[in-house]
């Protein structure tokens, strides 16, 4: 890392120059990139998947979407019954007005199932063929116009459906990726002014900012090779954001911290690099594996999230190491004005508090794990699925809509239809077979062109309630176990089949995702730490701290416990499908940042000489600090994120902010101070067996006057 500093130093200012270039590149190119972006939750070769894509190519639509519900109510004192042709003419103009529809209602179906009980209001499914783009409208107003065009006097006509719940009338809202970006910039900027009490301050977003617009331009050729999902756009720009500042703030923090200890700029600089530089380069490469391991799971909406959220780290590892070095062998002490805080001395607070929980490090490692212990606990009863219809929306003229069908006895399940793809000589006989399926309200089967094409047909299943979470599906496991062995069937497609799908797809495969993560994890700290104790500590706490974040969501997000008073949003029932995986990828890299950080300046302090117990209490007093301002403006990023539109981004920037505060807090600040004294010189064992192949020096711990622990014997 020497050998580095100097090469930067000597042409800092063609670095500087260089990513100018790259900045305005980026402000340039940025826009094309989120407009190649897509929107795409399909899993190719799953049973689900391949229905609706089967339905769709000989339908037109449908199959993979869930439909639009257009309702019909007709004034006091009017009944379907007698009116039949007036609101069946409202139903032929939405399907004859709005392109790429297909509709089903009573007129082709025959069935009674698309009236209320009180006789006043008729609805339609209404299917459509899925857009992926992320700047297509909902269809709500194109449906509503048409009908309105057509409907009776004095009926009210009222659209409704997952989409138009979730949008809330809304096909905007929130304040945009730039909008979001500058609200975490200005967070990040209240606590680096805090931190540095300099222009200084400005250092940090400064280096984010081009490593933010260096993602963008990484990743539009990566737009040209394989679709990548519109979520992406979200992380690199707020998760960029903290990332990048995080690694900047710990390279300035030891560059200011070695000026205050006399060194000339250009020294503090190298010195900067070689211990600082060392732990972002680590903390980089534990981010992109836990992102990169999303690549094993055979869906590509995830894997793109991968490929584009590992440019993240890089990008950030490499604006720190050379971008930061660069200015700050230039103007840095220039900009070091006013200089109030000086960095000649570990934090008392932070030194007093960790000494405390030293002197009572049984206590405090009980009460840490006692804490996260009940959190797992709650995880344990968590949902996975997607939001319910009650959390999508209270008011608004979807929720009306689906109040008004609800009153009149329609089920919730026609939010979320099964469609079965059959020939048409079974489709009757089929029909007859399911609708003897525990949880099956109705089962329709549509005749003309909404129905049939080309030898095939649809039979439409309505359960009794929505299918979206991993309990509620049951019936769509019973319609699909009870299709086997029918004669005819093509497959079951619909928001239940994909769960299905996708929790075989995604979750079948968390165990290979996970033994990737933890095993490349554990390799690369050994080397770092020199030892084989401390990475098994930190992988261990990883997980533990991410099972208590999930807790915190199930109580949070899926209990409603939080979430109506912050956002207005009732308990969903369940947490959306792709975000636990999304959590532990990011999460899983992002909290052993602090891992790297803190124990990297532990292991710094114990090479000089302390016992461990001082070396803990002199690290962390030299990082805690940094840590915890580290993840507050993660957390601020997270807080911008969560400020768009949508519960998902919601739900995933919340889990995000969650996890980095308790791992900040609970686990780097209690726990691993409190385990580390715990563990003595058992800490510092790499045997040479175990050094050889790493290429690194073995480790022993050196005598201490009063170690708190067993010293293992030398290898």
């Amino acid at each position: 890392m020497r050998r580095w500093a100097e090469f930067v130093l000597r042409h800092r200012k063609a670095v500087v120059a260089f990513w100018g270039l790259v900045l305005v590149a980026g402000i340039l190119l940025a826009g094309r990139t989120t407009d190649r972006l897509t929107i795409d939750f399909s899993l190719p070769g799953q049973p689900g998947t391949v229905t609706a894509h089967k339905i769709e190519d000989a339908f037109g639509s449908g199959g993979d979407t869930n439909p639009y519900l257009v309702a019909v109510t007709l004034p006091a004192g009017q009944t379907i019954t007698g009116h039949e042709a007036d609101v069946g003419r409202v139903f032929t103009a939405v399907g004859t007005a709005v392109p790429g529809v297909r509709l089903i209602d009573e007129a082709n179906t025959g069935d009674k199932a698309f009236r209320t009980k009180d006789d006043r209001t008729a609805y339609a499914l209404v299917f459509y063929r899925f857009n992926p783009s992320p700047s297509q409208k909902l269809l709500t107003d194109p449906i509503r116009a048409a009908a309105e065009k057509a409907m009776p006097a004095g009926a009210v006509i009222g659209v409704t459906g997952e989409d138009a719940l979730a949008s809330g009338g809304d096909d905007g809202g929130g304040p945009g990726v730039l909008g979001e970006t500058l609200l975490g910039a200005v967070g990040a900027l209240a606590v680096l002014a805090f931190v540095f009490a300099s222009f200084l301050a400005l250092l940090p977003l400064l280096v984010a900012a081009v490593s933010i617009l260096a993602t963008f331009v990484m990743l539009l050729p990566l737009t040209y090779l394989t679709d990548m999902s519109f979520i992406v756009q979200f992380l690199v720009a707020l998760i960029g954001l903290g990332v990048a500042i995080d690694y900047s703030l710990l390279f300035v923090t030891r560059w200011r911290e070695e000026r205050d200890r006399g060194r000339d700029n250009h020294d503090a600089v190298v010195v900067a690099m070689q211990h600082a530089g060392h732990a972002i380069v680590f903390s980089g490469v534990t981010v992109a594996i836990g992102l990169l391991s999303l690549v094993v799971l055979p869906v590509p909406f995830l894997r793109s999230m991968g490929y584009g959220g590992a440019l993240i780290p890089l990008a950030s590892v490499l604006t720190t190491l050379t971008l930061t070095p660069a200015i700050l062998g230039g103007i840095g002490p220039k900009v070091d004005w006013p200089k109030i805080r000086h960095e000649n001395r570990a934090s008392r607070f932070w030194s007093r508090w960790t000494a405390a929980v030293v002197r009572r490090r049984w206590i405090a490692a009980a009460a840490a794990l006692a804490a996260l212990a009940a959190l797992v606990g709650v995880f344990a009863g968590i949902k996975i699925g997607l939001a319910s219809s009650e959390s999508l929306a209270k008011n608004g003229p979807a929720y009306d809509t689906l109040q008004t069908l609800e009153r009149g006895g329609v089920p919730t399940g026609a939010l979320t239809p099964m469609e079965v793809l059959v020939s048409t000589d079974q489709a009757k006989p089929v029909a007859a077979e399911l609708a003897k399926v525990d949880g099956v309200t109705s089962v329709l089967v549509p005749t003309g062109p909404a129905g049939n094409q080309g030898g095939q047909s649809i039979v439409v299943v309505i359960p009794d309630t929505e299918t979206v979470n991993s309990k509620s599906v049951d019936v769509v496991r019973r319609v699909k176990s009870a299709t086997e062995h029918l004669p005819g069937v093509v497959g079951v497609a619909g928001v239940g089949a994909a769960q299905i799908d996708f929790l075989h797809a995604v979750y079948g495969n968390f165990p290979l995702m996970l033994t990737i993560i933890a095993l490349l994890t554990y390799i690369l700290l050994v080397r770092a730490f020199r030892s084989l104790l401390l990475p098994l500590k930190a992988v261990l706490l990883n997980l533990i701290s991410l099972a208590a974040t999930l807790g915190l969501m199930v109580l949070f997000w899926q209990d409603g416990h939080g979430s109506n008073t912050l956002f207005g949003i009732a308990a969903t029932g369940a947490v959306t499908f792709w975000i636990p995986i999304m959590i532990f990828a990011f999460l899983f890299g992002l909290s052993m940042d602090y891992e790297v950080f803190i124990l990297s300046r532990i292991r710094e302090e114990y090479d000089a000489g302390h016992s461990t117990d001082d070396a803990v209490i002199e690290g962390i007093g030299r990082t805690g600090r940094l840590v915890t301002s580290a993840a507050l403006i993660l957390f601020l990023a997270f807080a911008a994120l969560a400020s768009g539109p949508g519960t998902d981004l919601k739900t995933l920037a919340t889990g995000l902010g969650i996890g980095i505060l308790l791992d900040a807090t609970i686990v780097r600040m209690l726990l691993v101070p409190s385990l580390v004294s715990l563990f003595g010189g058992w800490n510092w064992h790499l045997p040479g067996w175990a050094a050889r192949p790493l290429r690194v020096q073995p480790s022993y711990p050196h005598p201490e006057r009063s170690a708190p622990g067993p010293t293992p014997p030398a290898d």
